[in-house]
């Protein structure tokens, strides 16, 4: 996980060969656990799910976190919080890699401001336990690798969700948009430092079973090898700065 490399010329930067699933405008971040000035304060902006990481990229270019990354492999205890008053939001813990800016672990709560929650929780969900259970993991995420060579327009199926993983499908919601926004999303030529759902082979297991029977009778499925908690409902052309580089220059 890296502060402030996730994003260029007032759009999202992606790897090569990583796709956008779903995206969503006016979400709400809020981190705890860390004193470093980048996680102080509620934060607006806007969020992506790609088939390797959650990225967040803040709406304020004078906030000191201007973009987020989340790879899967450094996320545990997401869950889905349905608050019997007040709104859904989405909980975790997402742990630093090594060089990636800061150490140890923050916490982070996220809330849509125009709904959404429960769509975004379960996919995010869903794309997260399908890269772990397709991969080994040790207890210490991979060391950042930065973004290296050129970044340019990403083309336009990037823009759009990919037709399916192990038969999977993002499902579609009117809470968020078909696409993000046209000249908003670009790529570097390096490919992704980590796993993601679309690299490596995949074998249903188990617990794929049991999380589908768990959404199909409407009851909540805790696994216990990813510590992911399934809840059904209830009723410029800069390119992207280095972590010491974004401490002096404004999102553009």
């Amino acid at each position: 996980m890296s502060l402030n490399t996730a994003h260029a010329n007032n759009g999202v930067l992606i790897y090569s060969g990583e796709c956008i699933l779903l995206y969503c405008d006016h979400v709400m971040m809020e981190f705890s656990g860390q004193d470093r000035p980048e996680f102080k304060g509620d934060k607006a902006g806007r969020l992506y799910l790609t088939t390797h990481r959650m990225i967040f990229n803040n709406s304020n270019p004078n906030d000191p976190l201007l973009s987020f990354s989340f790879p899967f492999c450094t996320m545990k205890n997401v869950e889905l919080e349905q608050p019997m008053f007040g709104a859904n939001y989405i909980k975790g813990k997402v742990r630093a890699q090594p060089n990636g800016g800061w150490i140890g672990e923050v916490k982070f709560k996220l809330h849509f401001k125009r709904g959404g929650a429960i769509e975004y929780g379960q996919a995010m969900l869903q794309a997260a336990g399908l890269t772990k259970r397709s991969h080994q993991y040790t207890d210490e995420p991979p060391a950042y690798q930065p973004p290296s060579g050129p970044w340019h327009d990403a083309a336009p199926p990037m823009y759009s969700p990919p037709a399916g993983y192990y038969g999977w499908v993002p499902p579609p919601s009117d809470a968020f948009a078909n696409a993000p926004p046209a000249n908003s999303v670009f790529m570097t030529d390096m490919p992704p430092p980590y796993p993601g759902i679309n690299t490596g082979g995949y074998t249903p297991s188990t617990n794929d079973a049991k999380a589908a029977e768990a959404a199909a009778s409407g009851t909540a499925y805790y696994d216990p090898n990813t510590h992911y908690a399934y809840v059904p409902p209830a009723y410029s052309n800069d390119g992207p700065p280095s972590y010491e580089e974004s401490k002096e220059k404004k999102y553009k």
